[in-house]
């Protein structure tokens, strides 16, 4: 199915994205390995310490003018459809802040048969015509670890959306053991199911290293373990 025999999104309608690309690999959750393309938005809410993506947000380090564009939903529904990839990843920064639009990139894409994944962080509750059959959400709310205030990093009404909702992951970065315990809280707070736990990195050594650090504990807490495969195979390569 192509762009021109699905609904075309608002006339207007424009996302700020930082970059897209694939085909490549889904690198994280419960689609790692499975082919998909990526569709990064700009801007943040949060400012975690060990953010692989601080080119969407942090201005100071990066002039963000030239790290954005604004391009219209029409666009990228044309460019994802014209790739033959059943699976289309929504990333960021913080993707629910552009959530206005969403919908008008979800829909289209949804009715050409493509499966969605909106990647979040947990703290902006999801617009109910996000709630669809096809489109998930793989939330990764943020832990003591990324340096950010509790009152920011975790926002109970969002969470508790989320976890209702049916369409959620939740997807977890840990650097030691003791981060499993607060994963344990949250999890028990917000009834939270299909729990991924992945080891922080964005080098092979220090992906596997803490991967084997967490192993067991993760096997004997009923949990399921995420390497970052697109790590493992091409580093903190931008695109990939």
């Amino acid at each position: 199915m192509t762009a021109a025999s699905v609904s075309a999104p608002p006339h207007g309608a424009t996302l700020r994205i930082a970059e897209r690309f694939g085909p490549t690999l889904q690198g994280e959750g419960p689609s790692a390995g499975q082919p998909a393309l990526f569709i990064r938005l700009s801007g943040c809410n949060l400012s975690c310490s060990w953010c692989d993506t601080p080119y969407t947000w942090d201005a100071r380090r990066f002039n963000l003018r030239d790290q954005r564009e604004r391009v219209p939903v029409a666009d990228l529904v044309a460019w994802a459809l014209d790739h033959p990839v059943p699976l289309i990843v929504i990333t960021g920064g913080e993707p629910l802040m552009q959530q206005r639009h969403l919908p008008a990139l979800a829909g289209p894409l949804l009715q050409a048969g493509r499966r969605l994944e909106i990647e979040t962080n947990g703290t902006v509750t999801p617009d109910p015509a996000l709630l669809v059959d096809g489109l998930h959400f793989n939330v990764s709310p943020k832990l003591d670890n990324a340096n950010v205030p509790h009152k920011r990093r975790i926002k109970p009404a969002a969470l508790e959306a989320l976890s209702a909702s049916g369409q959620a992951v939740f997807k977890f970065v840990a650097c030691n053991l003791a981060d499993l315990d607060e994963i344990a809280e949250l999890v028990e707070r917000f009834a939270m199911t299909q729990v991924w736990v992945m080891p922080e990195g964005v080098t092979a050594d220090h992906v596997l290293g803490r991967a084997h650090l967490l192993a067991e504990a993760v096997i004997a807490r009923g949990w399921s373990l995420s390497l970052r495969l697109h790590v493992l195979l091409w580093g903190d390569e931008r695109g990939r």
